[in-house]
C-alpha cells in the first residue's frame, strides 16, 4: 500500500493529513505554527520542526514506515519566501495540469529523508507591475489547492466565482474547462477581527463574533446596505449607536458591522480590475462559516451576480482534498 501525506500549512497554522491508497484520511495532525513563525524569527527552524514532528506523529499513529508512503505533498505558505521552499507563482490562467507540472520534489534534511512536493501557488497575468495596473495583480498560495477539491464537486463544469472566506477573503474565477483565471483579496477576515477586538466597537459587540447560530441575516443586510449608502467608516461606527441608544444585543451588533465590512467585498467584485467574471456564473460559497453565509446572501440581494450554491463543510478541510487529488494526478504522469 503507498500511502500519501498531505501538508497545508499557512500563516498560523500547519495541518497534515495521512491517506490510503483508497482515498480514506486515516489520521491528521494539527500545530499552531506557520509562515508567521519564520517571519518573526528570521529562520524557518520551527516550522520545520513542526513539519517533522507531525510527519512523526501521522506514521506512529498508524504503524506506517516512512518507506511506505508513496508521496508527501504541501502546499500553501509554506512556498513562500517564509515558507520550506520558495517556489514561483504560476500565471493564470492555470488548471490542474498546470499546477502538477509546476510541483517541485525537494529533500529538506532537516524535516524527512524523503521528497517534499511543493505545488505552486497562482498570480493574475499581469506582466508589468507599475502604478497604473498594480490592482489588477492578485496572487494566492493554498486556495488553488481548495479550488482544485471544489471543482470535483461540481457537475457539470460551467464558469462559476468561487468564494473562500477567512483571514482573507479569496475570490476566484474559474473558466468551464476548470482553468482558474484570476483572483481577488481583500482584508475582510482581519479587519473584522481588528475592528472587533481593539477599537470601541468591542464593547458594543462584547468582541465577539457571528457563529452559526447566531446569523442574523436581516442585521446583515442592515450593515450592508448603511455601509452603501453612507461609506463603511460611518457604518461601523454605527455600531456603537446602535449599542447605546436601541434594544440591540451584541450578536444582534456583531452582524450588523459583519454586513458592513462584507459591503466592501461586494463592491471589491462590482469594480476591480483583477477578477473578471461572466454576469450569469454561478458563485459558489466554500465552507460553512458566518462570514461565507454573509457574502452569499449580500451576493443574491445586491442582483448583480449569477445563482449563489454553497459546497463543503466536511470534516476533511478543501486544502487537504484538493491536495490529495493533486498528488494521485501527479503519480499518474
Amino acid at each position: 500500500m503507498g500511502y500519501i501525506v498531505t501538508i497545508d500549512s499557512g500563516t498560523s497554522n500547519t495541518r497534515m493529513y495521512l491517506w490510503d491508497d483508497q482515498g480514506v484520511c486515516l489520521h491528521s495532525f494539527r500545530a499552531a505554527v506557520g509562515v508567521r513563525n519564520s517571519a518573526m524569527d528570521g529562520h524557518n527552524h520551527v516550522l520545520q520542526d513542526a513539519v517533522r514532528e507531525g510527519l512523526n506523529n501521522l506514521l506512529a499513529e498508524r504503524s506506517v514506515s516512512v518507506d511506505d508512503v508513496r508521496m508527501i505533498i504541501a502546499g500553501g505558505m509554506i512556498t513562500s519566501n517564509v515558507g520550506l521552499y520558495e517556489l514561483p507563482h504560476v500565471t493564470a490562467p492555470a488548471g490542474k495540469q498546470d499546477l502538477v507540472k509546476g510541483i517541485r520534489a525537494v529533500v529538506i534534511d532537516a524535516v524527512s529523508t524523503r521528497p517534499i512536493h511543493f505545488i505552486p501557488g497562482i498570480k493574475n497575468a499581469v506582466a508589468r507591475v507599475g502604478e497604473n495596473n498594480f490592482e489588477a495583480m492578485d496572487i494566492m498560495r493554498g486556495e488553488e489547492v481548495e479550488t482544485m477539491a471544489v471543482l470535483e464537486k461540481l457537475t457539470p463544469r460551467k464558469s462559476c466565482l468561487l468564494i473562500l472566506p477567512g483571514s482573507h477573503t479569496k475570490f476566484v474565477s474559474v473558466d468551464p474547462a476548470g482553468q482558474i483565471t484570476g483572483c481577488l483579496t481583500t482584508l475582510a477576515g482581519e479587519l473584522l477581527t481588528c475592528i472587533t477586538e481593539y477599537t470601541i466597537l468591542a464593547d458594543a459587540v462584547k468582541k465577539s463574533y457571528v457563529q452559526s447560530d447566531t446569523y442574523d441575516k436581516e442585521m446583515v443586510i442592515r450593515g450592508f446596505e448603511t455601509s452603501m449608502e453612507v461609506g463603511f467608516s460611518r457604518a461601523a461606527f454605527s455600531a456603537r449607536i446602535l449599542n447605546q441608544f436601541t434594544e440591540k444585543k451584541p450578536a444582534q451588533i456583531a452582524n450588523f458591522l459583519l454586513g458592513a465590512i462584507l459591503s466592501q467585498d461586494v463592491t471589491a467584485l462590482k469594480h476591480s480590475s483583477a477578477v473578471r467574471f461572466e454576469k450569469d456564473s454561478s458563485v459558489v460559497v466554500c465552507g460553512d462559516s458566518a462570514a461565507g453565509r454573509a457574502l452569499g446572501d449580500l451576493l443574491e440581494r445586491d442582483g448583480s451576480f449569477g445563482p449563489v450554491q454553497r459546497v463543503g463543510g466536511e470534516d476533511i478541510p478543501l486544502s487537504a482534498a484538493g491536495a490529495y487529488a493533486l498528488a494521485k494526478e501527479y503519480l499518474k504522469q
